[in-house]
């Protein structure tokens, strides 16, 4: 009886310990859900702040250039556009992201700009970070924004081509930047980005989808927009960064770009890629599908093979996507690219 008793109480504890497990692999799956919801699924332009897991605690390191597959590689065309499509890019960080998000960015995609620069309130010489006079938080976003534009205008203008915007928690592939920029001169008053509708009237492009100005287009933005009252630019450090910058755009004759590739599929993303590669991930009822300004797919035709950016990337997803892109290689398979004839001389 006594025996019967311990096989009894062992298999009670065993069946504890099963409903305890599987109520934490529900815990886990549920909050993994409701981040990622909260991650896709906030209003553009309410003020909320989310915070996200802390990077690597171990440097990744870098991927050896001497693996096989990289020495076959041909940068040519890649290398070429480089030299003559310039891109500064500055990042939207702060002071308690210097170390959580912006490093990751410099370790990833940033060290692929032809200039990298990081815009907080608080300097930082491992990034390095420009401390601007502005207070840090969601709403001050529009007053950090142009605070950002006028130093780079000030002391990057003759440096670079294009200029970019994007957040610390933003991958931009910056060869494809590049190679959608070609066809045109950074001279021409215009801007790209993931352009949304509402708003304004040639729509404005998604701050957190990062969006490229020409050099003309930044000299209207600091010379007119940030200096004559009556153009209608917000001289407000408040309201939603991209809205404002989009009702400056077009109040200095700036063009909203269409940065679409030839089929018409989209290249600068506001969510991560699986929020736009799964069918039905983002619900037909959500503000992304009455924002945006093109007719948009969803599944494996959503989006280009030369997307530019992708937003709310984490720290640890940067790595993720900077491995699937620049060295994941299927065997056999491979490709080349030229510059067309006309584009083999200097762009810009």
């Amino acid at each position: 009886m006594r025996q019967i008793r311990m096989y009894k109480w062992q298999a009670l504890n065993k069946q504890c310990i099963l409903t305890l497990l599987s109520g934490l692999a529900i815990g886990f799956t549920v909050a993994y859900v409701a981040l990622s919801q909260q991650i896709a699924f906030g209003d553009p332009h309410t003020s909320y702040e989310m915070e996200f897991l802390e990077g690597p605690t171990v440097d990744p390191g870098a991927h050896s250039k001497n693996e096989e597959f990289h020495l076959l590689e041909d940068t040519t065309a890649a290398d070429k556009l480089y030299k003559d499509v310039r891109v500064l890019c500055w990042v939207m960080t702060g002071p308690n992201n210097h170390e959580k998000k912006a490093k990751h960015v410099k370790n990833t995609w940033g060290k692929r700009c032809n200039v990298l620069l990081f815009m907080s309130s608080k300097e930082d010489e491992s990034l390095p970070s420009i401390a601007l006079p502005i207070k840090e938080g969601r709403k001050y976003l529009w007053g950090k924004t142009k605070r950002a534009f006028e130093y780079v205008y000030k002391h990057y203008l003759d440096k670079a081509d294009w200029f970019l915007k994007a957040d610390d928690d933003t991958y931009v592939i910056l060869e494809n930047l590049r190679y959608m920029l070609m066809p045109y001169s950074a001279n021409n008053s215009i801007y790209f980005g993931c352009r949304f509708k509402p708003y304004v009237k040639q729509g404005y492009m998604s701050g957190g989808a990062g969006y490229v100005l020409s050099r003309e287009a930044l000299k209207r933005f600091v010379e007119v927009g940030l200096t004559n009252n009556a153009t209608g630019c917000s001289k407000s450090d408040n309201g939603a960064e991209d809205v404002e910058m989009g009702r400056c755009m077009e109040a200095v004759k700036v063009t909203a770009g269409d940065s679409r590739d030839s089929m018409g599929r989209g290249r600068f993303f506001p969510f991560v890629p699986e929020h736009h590669l799964i069918p039905g991930h983002v619900s037909k009822s959500f503000w992304y599908w009455q924002y945006i300004y093109y007719e948009s797919k969803e599944g494996m035709e959503c989006c280009s093979d030369n997307a530019v950016s992708f937003h709310y990337v984490t720290p640890n997803q940067m790595y993720v996507l900077e491995y699937l892109i620049y060295h994941l290689r299927p065997y056999g398979i491979s490709y080349q690219v030229d510059l067309p004839a006309d584009k083999k001389e200097a762009v810009v």
